[in-house]
């Protein structure tokens, strides 16, 4: 028997060559900044807790660091507008992005991502809407991915929750890829426009829109729902329902132990200057610190399913750890603050003991309860 040769995959495209040559100038620009300022609060500061200074270096440990960041910005602008030329002399390539090269881009502009917009570059991911072959269906199933995820990781050891959901409910899949280091609420504005424009587009009556958000995307989900409630788009009319599979409502404590060490870092001007790397992180990743203040969408039935690595409820592993990366009161929208609670029905919630993180992708416990609560009766 002859084993048909695997469709040809890019593993690196030219523009990423050209993405890459700016992130190493911005690196060596950032870096050259960061020892400036170590170098200038050591000339300048007495004491171990005095005043931080911002200044950079005057005299000529000053002009060697500009000399430094002229000739480097030199460089970058040269090598810059040659691999440009590269880019256009290829033109656009017909093969498909490898699912390697999809993780490393989307990993990247998860830590980055807000850089790599503001910056413009060719590495940065700009949001779309994929949807699966096949004839268009009244009505849609999005899925919305996590931090520093991408729409072919939805598939985790061989397994779909959303092809087999829309197969089995009569659904089209459509999967939302972003940039998951922007703002929330950029993301959250961004994917309402493109479902207004979806709605207009799609070539059969759309009927009905069901949501499922893993992570962050949960969080991108709601905000979407607010800002298009807000400016009265049309797109809400027909969402129905929205499950979130270990979504950080309230904050993870990850990123907010890193806001920390960002403090400690900052109160001595020896040390000031190693805080910029901490908050290297994304503007993504910040949000992740507090969750999202808004509340679940009027008129729509909502569902929250939280991991925990404990396999009895109420254990104390449960309640520190949650899922690893969640703890299960921010997953299942809990909140101290009783203003700041989310109102899921008790039954529209549910946790799944002895479930990491992104075991929440391809447990069949999930999907027995997903499928309860998203197909029709």
């Amino acid at each position: 028997m002859t084993v048909p040769p695997r469709p040809r995959q890019a593993h690196l495209r030219a523009a990423d060559l050209r993405g890459a040559g700016r992130l190493a100038v911005d690196a060596t620009l950032g870096l050259t900044r960061l020892v400036e300022h170590l170098h200038s609060n050591i000339l300048r500061t007495p004491g171990p807790l005095g005043a931080v200074s911002e200044r950079p270096a005057g005299g000529i440990t000053g002009l060697v660091y500009r000399s430094i960041r002229g000739v480097t910005r030199l460089v970058g602008g040269s090598l810059d507008a040659l691999l440009g030329q590269v880019v256009s002399l290829l033109g656009p390539s017909e093969v498909p992005d490898s699912a390697e090269r999809e993780a490393v881009v989307s990993a990247l502009n998860g830590v980055l991502g807000d850089h790599l917009d503001a910056t413009h570059n060719p590495l940065a991911i700009t949001m779309a809407l994929r949807h699966e072959e096949g004839p268009p269906r009244r009505r849609v199933l999005l899925m919305i991915h996590g931090l520093c995820m991408n729409p072919l990781q939805w598939r985790r050891n061989g397994h779909d929750h959303g092809a087999l959901l829309a197969a089995e409910g009569g659904y089209s899949a459509v999967y939302l890829h972003y940039n998951s280091g922007l703002p929330i609420a950029t993301n959250g504005r961004l994917l309402a426009d493109r479902l207004e424009a979806l709605v207009d587009a799609w070539p059969v009556p759309l009927e009905e829109i069901v949501m499922l958000g893993h992570s962050m995307g949960g969080l991108v989900a709601r905000s979407a729902c607010h800002q298009a409630q807000a400016r009265g788009d049309g797109w809400p009319q027909r969402l129905t329902k929205l499950a979130f599979l270990g979504t950080p409502h309230h904050g993870a404590p990850l990123e907010r132990g890193g806001h920390g060490i960002d403090l400690i870092l900052g109160a001595s001007p020896y040390t000031a200057a190693f805080a910029r790397l901490g908050k290297l992180r994304s503007a993504g990743i910040t949000d992740l610190r507090h969750g999202s203040p808004l509340p679940l969408p009027e008129g729509v039935a909502c569902y929250a399913i939280a991991g925990s690595l404990g396999h009895e409820p109420g254990a104390l592993r449960e309640k520190l750890l949650g899922d690893g990366l969640v703890p299960l009161a921010s997953a299942l929208g809990r909140h101290r603050v009783k203003s700041r609670a989310l109102r899921f029905a008790p039954e529209n919630t549910w946790v799944g003991q002895g479930l990491n993180h992104l075991d929440l992708l391809d447990s069949p416990e999930v999907l027995a309860r997903l499928r309860h609560w998203l197909l029709p009766a």
